[in-house]
């Protein structure tokens, strides 16, 4: 079993910054693309960022992902936050398993990121 865990999340003022961690963790033998994603109230999930194993992203505008390949971890620096990105976050991992041949798509928990005054 997988199992990915958020941390960061929190309440910030608008233009203010967050950072989101994620780590994953159990039975892993490769992880593959790995990524954020964000639900707001009322509107579907939303990719945010995402990132390959060999580290090219879709990075652009005010959010930065990275990811730590020794430590199993992906991160997202949020920057110059705007009320429109309260949302729960979350994050995404294409896991091949040990034993298995195959990748399978795991996903955290959430963490709530809300932007106001």
């Amino acid at each position: 079993q997988v199992q990915l865990v958020e941390s960061g999340g929190g309440l910030v003022q608008p233009g203010g910054s967050l950072r989101l961690s994620c780590a994953a963790s159990g039975s892993i033998f490769l992880i593959g693309t790995m990524g954020w994603y964000r639900q707001a109230p009322g509107k579907q999930r939303e990719l945010v960022a995402i990132i390959t194993s060999g580290g090219a992203s879709n990075n652009v505008g005010r959010f930065t992902i990275s990811r730590d390949n020794t430590k199993n971890t992906v991160t997202l620096q949020m920057n110059s936050l705007k009320p429109e990105d309260t949302a729960v976050y979350y994050c995404n991992a294409r896991v091949r398993s040990r034993g298995t041949s195959y990748y399978a798509d795991y996903w955290g928990q959430g963490t709530q990121v809300t932007v106001s005054a």
